[in-house]
């Protein structure tokens, strides 16, 4: 990353390459995801956050969000060139802060960065449930119990 990093954000889609997002999420690492598949899950998200360097996508984060009662914040992905230099930070409080008077905000931590989201402000939950398309693949990260 360079010293004199000035970021530039952009809070819609319009111009998005897709493809480069996708590879964002690969080396982030978040996972293989599909370039039309971001196209139509960012597209569906009331909330969007994109972080340039130059013309270089280097932060993403987006949150689903009703309007009123529930906001959820996913898919936070940094450069790796970029992390831990506060950007993640910046990426959910901008989203928290898009979400501000909602009844609740969640978000779906990765395992082990629990600690992060406590220090912004998150609490962890007892009762949460999902249903995962590869129930699998989440039970091995260590997502779920049996």
């Amino acid at each position: 990353m360079k010293k004199d990093f000035k970021p530039h954000w952009i809070f819609d889609d319009i111009l998005i390459d897709w493809d480069e997002l996708a590879h964002l999420y690969k080396i982030a690492p978040l996972g293989n995801k599909n370039p039309n598949d971001l196209k139509i899950a960012f597209a569906n998200s009331m909330y969007k956050c994109f972080i340039y360097d130059g013309k270089k996508l280097v932060g993403v984060g987006r949150a689903l969000a009703d309007g009123v009662d529930v906001s959820y914040i996913c898919d936070v992905a940094i450069h790796p060139e970029y992390q831990r230099c506060g950007l993640g930070k910046q990426i959910v409080n901008k989203l928290v802060e898009f979400s501000q008077g909602y009844n609740k905000i969640l978000l779906f931590a990765s395992a082990g960065k629990e600690p992060f989201y406590s220090k912004l402000g998150f609490d962890k939950m007892t009762t949460a449930m999902a249903i995962f398309k590869n129930r699998e693949r989440v039970l091995e990260m260590g997502l779920i119990e049996e």
